[in-house]
């Protein structure tokens, strides 16, 4: 239909009120660093002024607005309560003198809001970071950049709060450390980081509480070299009721999600591929990992919940979709990898579906280090052998039920003393030579 006179003017007015609601929407909220000589794009050393805008910030306990614009700066100290909101993208924190951009002492309820902090490969000296906070609790690091870290990138000790909707690359060492605190880890994206993506860390085992869930990490890997201490996207160590959930892990040097002496752990619904070493690993001095949902593709091995040796048991294996098992990890050795899925003592292994397992489909027991194990209504396809158990002198028990096997080269139930396998396949037959096994249901095809 034409427009009439009464459309044009409807719409001019329209406009005209729709400019000024857009313009107070871009005004600075809270205080604006300008007003304390902050300069943004100019090649002079802005830490002075930054410092004093910071300070009187969190005097008045009023948010700090830098405009768009990069800021040259050396080290930043935040007070309790400050509120640092910038431009997504748009607002750049750029370190010319070492060795952090943000410190923070004994505060509580520091906020960064939309900073993109670039560390230009500074190195921040031993046990040192970008953002370095310590003690602080309420933090917030919501919807920031953070590139170029020299060592970590941010580093928490005995700290509480959120970090969402953050990028972290090219770190030198972690992406993100956090010590003996307690935090939510949520939405952010990760890459590259040079030795682990997320550490979460207790200085002695007891409950850590934090949830880590639906951050995407890629390219974690292990420049400080080591058989396993590096190369991690998610580690958590000592840190007792940790969650990680709903992760997306692509290309790390050694593992996906690593628990050590983490009890307690729930590791579920995570996305895991082209990893290194063990895909999910739950081992050392832990009690009670639950690993479940998980969908694991390329990898030495798919889950290994071990170490019965050093107290490690108590574990559910359930639903995990595993496939394309290599015979190859970083460190080499003589360890039989290419294998889906690996436990020792008190472990329930149900459920999943294991798809090209060169080695072996599933591993239960290492030697005399088994006990009460349940593997049932899993599917392995494709295996060197389909399920091997330990049969040597004080082995523990092991019920193997109502499993479906497919193309399995070197039979579906198999002894083993270590890595070597010593019967048939006692599905045909044998199995009553050992009372402590419990073999029955299984489909062969």
């Amino acid at each position: 239909m034409p427009l009439t006179r009464r459309d044009v003017i409807a719409g001019s007015l329209a406009s005209a009120f729709a400019a000024p609601v857009a313009a107070r929407a871009q005004e600075p909220k809270g205080i604006d660093a300008a007003r304390f000589g902050v300069r943004a794009n100019t090649d002079s050393d802005q830490t002075l002024a930054l410092q004093k805008a910071i300070d009187e910030a969190g005097r008045v306990r009023q948010p700090l607005w830098l405009g768009l614009g990069r800021y040259r700066t050396g080290p930043l100290q935040l007070p309790p309560g400050l509120r640092i909101l910038g431009a997504h993208g748009e607002t750049t924190l750029r370190l010319v003198q070492g060795p952090v951009l943000f410190t923070a002492q004994d505060a509580s309820d520091i906020a960064l809001h939309g900073l993109t902090l670039d560390g230009q490969g500074i190195k921040p000296g031993s046990d040192g970071a970008l953002v370095n906070f310590n003690a602080v609790s309420g933090l917030t690091i919501a919807d920031c950049v953070i590139v170029n870290a020299g060592g970590n990138a941010v580093a928490l000790t005995h700290c509480t709060g959120t970090i969402s909707g953050t990028t972290i690359r090219n770190s030198a060492d972690n992406a993100l450390f956090s010590l003996d605190g307690r935090l939510t880890i949520r939405g952010n994206t990760i890459s590259k980081s040079g030795n682990g993506g997320i550490r979460v860390w207790q200085s002695a085992k007891r409950s850590d509480g934090s949830v880590i869930e639906n951050n995407t990490i890629e390219d974690t890997q292990a420049r400080g070299g080591g058989d396993g201490q590096n190369g991690n996207a998610i580690n958590v160590y000592r840190a007792e009721r940790v969650i990680v959930r709903g992760n997306t892990i692509r290309g790390a040097a050694f593992t996906a999600v690593r628990g050590n002496a983490a009890s307690h752990i729930v590791i579920r619904g995570n996305i895991c591929s082209d990893l290194g070493e063990v895909a999910i690993y739950s081992e050392f001095d832990f009690v009670d990992a639950t690993i479940i949902d998980n969908v694991i593709d390329t990898a030495a091995m798919g889950i290994a919940v071990t170490n019965m040796d050093q107290g490690g048991r108590l574990a559910v294996v359930r639903g995990n979709v595993i496939r394309n098992m290599t015979n190859k990890r970083p460190q080499g050795g003589p360890d039989a990898y290419g294998v889906g899925i690996g436990v020792e003592a008190d472990t329930t292994v149900s459920g999943n579906t294991i798809q090209n397992a060169p080695t072996m489909g599933i591993v239960v027991g290492a030697g005399k280090y088994l006990r009460d194990c349940k593997v049932t209504a899993n599917v392995v396809r494709e295996a060197g052998i389909g399920v091997g158990v330990s049969v040597v002198d004080g082995a523990g028990k092991a019920e193997i039920t109502s499993n479906v096997f497919s193309a399995i080269k070197g039979g579906a139930v198999v002894g083993m003393a270590w890595d070597k396998a010593v019967t048939g396949d006692l599905t045909r037959g044998g199995a009553d030579k050992f009372p402590q096994l419990t073999i029955r249901d299984n489909k062969v095809a």
